[in-house]
């Protein structure tokens, strides 16, 4: 299941684009079906399987623009996991090259149809 979706920024590229970090419950989970939506201004992400609201922000002229003209926006997602990210405190360096050893985190773009309110 999904525990918090957080909506870090938006931009206009080709069309209506959203970076959105994903924290997943247990490394397992793969429940994330979002479904887009505008209600006046305000552009929210809900999930397909419960209709419950995820996270939401407020478009401005430009970015509401682009949407109305696409009928869609592009998904910028990075997963993450509840006890495996964001908590690691000790680094390991890797001797041979130097670098400190990162938790993998998986990326997902899409695009998804906008319905409107």
């Amino acid at each position: 299941m999904v525990d918090t979706v957080e909506i870090s920024r938006v931009n206009i590229r080709d069309s209506l684009s959203v970076d959105v970090s994903v924290w997943m419950e247990h490394p397992d989970d793969m429940d994330f079906r979002p479904a887009l939506s505008i209600s006046g201004t305000t552009f929210t992400i809900s999930s397909l399987s419960n209709g419950a609201s995820l996270a939401s922000i407020d478009l401005d002229e430009a970015q509401m623009e682009a949407v109305v003209r696409d009928q869609a926006a592009e998904l910028r997602v990075k997963f993450h996991v509840q006890g495996m990210h964001g908590r690691l405190k000790d680094i390991h360096p890797i001797i041979a090259d130097g670098k400190a050893k990162k938790l993998a985190t998986a990326n997902w773009k899409t695009t998804q149809n906008v319905t409107f309110d």
